[in-house]
């Protein structure tokens, strides 16, 4: 069942900020024998949200407090899950750790913003509960000698639906988010965790990277070549963003596989290939298939197709190598975009996941 809304969009909070919550409850109740219900945190930017505990339990040595996350209305595999943070003291002189428990992965491979070994729990998360854990243990007159375990129940099957086991978080999901707020269908996450992968794949050696618009392109990738996962990016429609993160940090080759009239808006200059932010030009196809020589009758046709595929359909039943033509000029766009610093393929593939057009590599 959908949760958007027909009025505007909710926002929701992130995982960071419910293990936060968590863990400041947890900690409280461990100082003074009582949890705070709501609890309130105060978040990067200043605002300050109150969370109902959904558990809390307390035993000697040891207080566990849950929050269910609340995603407001973005389609997050996490919304509705059950935070977890138990807390205990360390001893002497260790200060605030971290540990993973049930649902939450841990770091298997360089390139990510935490050690391999490490609990996936992203920096400003572990700022936020050592900010929260710290006030506390100063309120009370004690040392923030603190072990942290944040689990959420289910979080490994929940992580299937993530990019994790391609990055090499292993066992379960990370805690994530920098505002602690979620803004509902943001582009931001997205592209964070194309600007991660691409970290991995050049931690870790890679000589070629894949960027995917979809499951379709990404099949198609893995019959051309054998890359690992972490060598394989699910690009989505963010052509720019990636891009322009790769000018930045350059892997030696990478491929760029899409649908026609993905790739086709590629060609046409749009960095942001998704239906609702930039659309087709069938003009310029008409004027490719011009180019191509094809006859007055098709190109009039092209111009005011329903569709690419459409087009595409009617340029190969004319023999005419459109989608090559459509890749190849892709392909000039994106190594402008990267200002040649690398070798870029662009590969086309239909609905079916045959590869119909291809401009391969060129060395800078």
């Amino acid at each position: 069942m959908s949760r958007k809304p027909a009025g505007p969009l909710r926002r929701g909070w992130t995982t960071g900020a419910c293990a936060t919550a968590a863990t400041k409850a947890a900690f409280a109740a461990l100082l003074t024998g009582r949890f705070p219900d709501p609890v309130e945190i105060a978040l990067p930017k200043g605002e300050r949200p109150s969370f109902p505990l959904a558990r809390a339990e307390l035993r000697p040595g040891v207080a566990i407090a849950g929050i269910v996350k609340d995603a407001g209305d973005d389609p997050d595999v996490t919304h509705g899950a059950l935070i977890m943070a138990e807390v205990r003291f360390g001893e002497p002189g260790t200060g605030i750790r971290f540990r993973a428990g049930d649902g939450v992965g841990t770091v298997t491979k360089p390139g990510l913003p935490l050690a391999v070994g490490e609990p996936a729990i992203n920096p400003a998360p572990r700022r936020m509960m050592g900010e929260v854990v710290e006030e506390l243990a100063q309120a009370h007159g004690r040392a923030a000698d603190v072990e942290i375990t944040i689990a959420v129940p289910g979080g490994a099957e929940m992580a299937k639906q993530t990019w994790n086991g391609r990055l090499g978080i292993l066992g379960g999901l990370s805690i994530l988010g920098t505002t602690g707020i979620v803004h509902p269908y943001s582009c931001s996450a997205w592209i964070a965790s194309i600007h991660r992968g691409i970290d991995v794949a050049r931690a870790n050696g890679l000589e070629h990277v894949a960027a995917c618009t979809g499951s379709t392109s990404e099949a198609g990738i893995r019959r051309l070549y054998e890359l690992p996962d972490i060598g394989v990016i699910d690009m989505g429609d963010f052509a720019g963003g990636m891009l322009k993160y790769l000018r930045r940090h350059p892997v030696p080759r990478v491929t760029i596989a899409g649908g026609f009239a993905k790739i086709a808006k590629l060609a046409g200059g749009a960095l942001d290939l998704h239906s609702g932010r930039s659309q087709l030009d069938r003009a310029a196809l008409a004027g490719m298939l011009a180019e191509l020589g094809a006859d007055a009758a098709l190109v009039d046709r092209a111009a005011t197709a329903n569709t690419a595929g459409e087009i595409l359909e009617q340029a190969t039943a004319a023999g005419l190598g459109l989608a090559d033509h459509v890749a190849a000029e892709a392909r000039a766009r994106a190594r402008a975009l990267v200002e040649d610093k690398f070798p870029i393929e662009v590969a086309i593939f239909d609905r079916a996941g045959a590869l119909v057009g291809r401009a391969g590599f060129q060395e800078p």
